[in-house]
């Protein structure tokens, strides 16, 4: 069955969508099949795969609404094992609808049920709030991946994120644990870079991965192109960091080869 891992934070702008491509894409280079759900209604996770929103036949939207199957809306990318199912802005409309289903919380993780057997690692994209959707990425992961940029103001939220967490396992999900803590954007030659990451380490102490992933124009790029970074320039400071820190998740999932 996969490892479901939900990326998520209430914060914008950290990263989070960005680890969710880089993530799967070394996943699915180590030969694991991946899925990413892009339960975003930006849909950059979408975008930043080259996927065209225009010709979808079933995204997220339906799936949640009840309108399509997950196996209905996945697509295949480009690169080998490497699955997604895209989404549109008309998500943020669904979320709306699904206040009025019986079932509202658990959409998500009736939908990855589904398909899971399919599958080596399930990523969930989720939105920047602590929202509908998020809640129930929580509900269908087994684990939480949480992107925290190191600049001021990054734990400012985490503790009512961990909070909601702490709901979740307590009333819906109790097998939900936080995978770990990846410090994003950062630049060791500022003073403030390493006394945040320093500040996230006292905070989370062993959950923060060893890995930082830097402030990188590579990383920040590559979406403008659809593609991950290791697809970009596999030599950038950026890509070599994504794919160690992929090695680091296959430790703590238990699935490293």
């Amino acid at each position: 069955m996969a490892t479901v891992i939900c990326i998520t934070n209430q914060k914008g702008g950290v990263g989070k969508t960005t680890t969710a491509v880089n993530l799967g894409y070394y996943l699915a280079k180590d030969k694991f099949r991946v899925l990413i759900v892009d339960f975003d209604p930006q849909g950059n996770a979408t975008s930043g795969l080259g996927i065209a929103k225009n010709d979808l036949r079933a995204t997220m939207t339906n799936v949640v609404l009840g309108q399509a199957r997950l196996s209905d809306a996945i697509l295949e990318t480009k690169y080998k094992n490497l699955y997604i199912a895209p989404t549109t802005p008309e998500l943020a409309n669904a979320e709306v609808e699904m206040t009025k289903l019986n079932k509202k919380f658990v959409q998500l993780k009736m939908a990855i049920n589904s398909v899971e057997a399919d599958f080596d690692y399930i990523i969930i994209d989720s939105p920047p709030s602590l929202s509908l959707l998020t809640v129930n990425g929580m509900i269908a992961a087994n684990y939480l991946l949480l992107p925290v940029q190191t600049e001021f103001y990054a734990l400012e939220g985490v503790a009512q994120l961990l909070d909601s967490m702490k709901l979740v396992k307590k009333a819906m999900n109790p097998g939900l644990k936080l995978l770990g803590v990846v410090a994003t954007m950062y630049d060791k030659r500022t003073s403030l870079s390493v006394e945040v990451l320093a500040e996230i380490k006292k905070y989370f102490k062993d959950k923060v991965f060893e890995t930082a992933i830097p402030r990188n124009v590579r990383v920040a790029e590559a979406p403008s192109h659809g593609v991950p970074v290791g697809n970009y320039d596999k030599f950038s400071k950026g890509a070599k960091a994504y794919k160690e820190l992929t090695k680091e998740v296959e430790e703590r999932t238990g699935r490293s080869k």
